[in-house]
């Protein structure tokens, strides 16, 4: 599988002089297209800030970032706001619907926004793959959580993009609820071809990605394939014994 997102020696620093924090250091790595991957670490450990740099949401102190083969180094912020709307999704935990619109609004609020055309069929299929058909007249109000994390995820797939990138996307839910929506993300991957990045600390969520990747003091110090909550979770505690 070809990388859908590459990161190559990414550094990012905040602040300048003494008070200056590394919050990534010279962190490589590859995002196979088709693929599931969680990160985690504890807190401080540079997970947003991964996130940030390999979605085009903050540009790094040194090293480079590409989307499927797109430099990102030098896109202003123009250039980079355009790449984000076409190229990427985002889940994050607030669902972050406009409540004075419906689903459907909600969902192809991305394409209104870009002034672009919607293929009704794709929107169909999304509504349907999520299982909101029934519910796009609904205002956000009248949702569930679940209902409207879903919604976030039909309006991150709506533009067809590279990659989605999710930041504890389950964070604010129940745990009968988490798992229906870990399970919608796992079915995106294994049956739209989709790319899934999520940033989360629950080793249940991190047991459904194809990989796990460990940050600590803003480096990638382990990784984990066909990962269990079990293994996430003692993997973890280790972790935090070492920071």
């Amino acid at each position: 599988m070809t990388d859908v997102v590459r990161l190559d020696a990414v550094s990012k620093v905040y602040g300048k002089g003494q008070g200056a924090v590394a919050a990534l250091r010279e962190v490589t790595v590859g995002i196979p297209r088709g693929s599931f991957t969680a990160v985690m670490g504890p807190s401080g450990s540079g997970k947003s800030t991964f996130l940030h740099c390999a979605a085009g949401l903050d540009v790094p102190s040194s090293g480079s970032v590409q989307l499927g083969g797109t430099a990102l180094d030098g896109m202003n912020e123009t250039r980079l706001t355009e790449l984000r709307r076409q190229r990427i999704g985002f889940v994050f935990q607030a669902f972050n619907l406009v409540s004075s619109l419906t689903v459907l609004e909600n969902i192809t609020l991305p394409l209104r926004l870009a002034a672009a055309d919607i293929d009704r069929t794709w929107l169909a299929e999304i509504v349907s793959r999520v299982g909101l058909e029934g519910r796009t007249g609904h205002r956000p109000a009248q949702l569930s959580g679940g209902q409207q994390q879903r919604v976030a995820i039909a309006r991150a797939l709506v533009t067809r993009p590279e990659v989605v990138f999710g930041d504890e996307p389950t964070g604010a839910l129940d745990t009968m609820t988490a798992r229906d929506v870990l399970t919608l993300l796992r079915e995106v991957v294994d049956g739209m071809g989709q790319t899934v990045v999520m940033v989360t600390h629950d080793p249940v969520a991190a047991s459904y990605a194809d990989t796990v990747l460990y940050l600590a003091d803003g480096r990638i110090v382990d990784s984990m394939t066909t990962p269990t909550s079990e293994k996430v979770a003692e993997r973890m505690t280790r972790l935090g014994a070492w920071v």
